[in-house]
């Protein structure tokens, strides 16, 4: 169903290609605002049941009102593994599409609920213990929010210390966090192919999308600088969840990145995208893994056991 991408008239995917979701279960993590909202509307409009896992039950009560359909609101706080553990313990059906789409960005220092450094904790740690927990019940793809982001600074994981510790700086954590995200879902992967799984790992990312990710950023210079490239140079929130969609609806290969087809990858339509080779490195995706299972005290669980 994906439409070519030529220069002159070609039509390009977009929301109204997705196709029909009746009869899917699909759990967004950060459904209740930016990309995680859109990408939840557009599911729930096409007939999904949709569950917006969110930190604040209130702000996802009135998220999933404005978006109508079929959904749902659970609790799940990504920076707390003991919350993480207990949404997937509340998890008894399958369930057909996991986005892992919540994730905080270029924050001031802080760590989460068991001492990890926030943006590795949250966007990494959080998702990849979920991602486990719910596995055996999903059946159809795990799709992960990464970002451009993870080509900057040194591009690598700090396996000396994942926490940064005297090191920290919001972008070189924030690149570590979205480089790991693209790891996991290369030796994610890899596990699901040697498992005989016809479940598939992707991942995707917005490209410059306008988002209230940035209006966080620890130095208020670069927020404010931010703020106006957000009106400037970004497409819309709606334009950024595209890639998401698209890798949570297309006949793509497992380990597929999505993200936008113009210059940069800062904006466009969605289309398949290379990743860095620190991204592709198969040894630090294993390496990545095990160190993640120490760290949350997760352990990989082939999918679709409850099926």
């Amino acid at each position: 169903m994906a439409e070519t991408t030529g220069a002159r008239g070609a039509r390009k995917w977009n929301v109204t290609h997705l196709p029909d979701q009746s009869g899917r279960t699909a759990v967004i993590t950060g459904a209740n605002s930016g990309l995680g909202l859109i990408t939840a509307e557009a599911l729930a409009r096409a007939g999904a049941h949709v569950v917006f896992a969110v930190r604040d039950v209130a702000r996802g009560e009135a998220a999933a009102a404005r978006v109508g359909g079929s959904t749902e609101v659970r609790r799940l706080d990504l920076a707390d593994l003991d919350s993480v553990r207990a949404f997937a313990a509340g998890w008894d059906r399958p369930l057909d599409l996991l986005v892992n789409n919540a994730g905080v960005m270029m924050l001031p220092e802080g760590r989460t609920a068991q001492g990890f450094e926030r943006q590795f904790g949250t966007n990494h740690l959080g998702h990849f213990a979920l991602t486990n927990l719910l596995l055996p019940y999903v059946t159809d793809r795990v799709v992960t929010v990464a970002s451009s982001a993870h080509r900057w600074g040194s591009r690598r994981i700090h396996f000396e210390d994942v926490n940064l510790r005297g090191r920290y700086r919001p972008a070189r954590a924030y690149a570590q966090s979205k480089l790991a995200n693209l790891l996991f879902t290369l030796e994610l992967q890899r596990r699901l192919t040697g498992a005989g799984s016809p479940v598939r790992a992707l991942a995707a990312h917005p490209g410059y999308a306008a988002t209230n990710l940035s209006s966080h950023h620890a130095n208020p210079v670069v927020r404010a600088g931010m703020a106006v490239a957000d009106r400037l140079v970004a497409q819309s929130d709606r334009a950024g969840a595209l890639p998401t969609l698209y890798a949570a609806s297309q006949d793509l290969p497992g380990a597929s990145y999505v993200g936008p087809d113009g210059f940069g990858e800062w904006r466009g339509a969605p289309t398949l995208v290379a990743r860095s080779a620190a991204a592709s490195d198969p040894e630090a995706a294993r390496r990545l893994w095990t160190l993640s299972e120490e760290l949350t005290g997760v352990e990989w669980k082939a999918a679709g056991g409850h099926r």
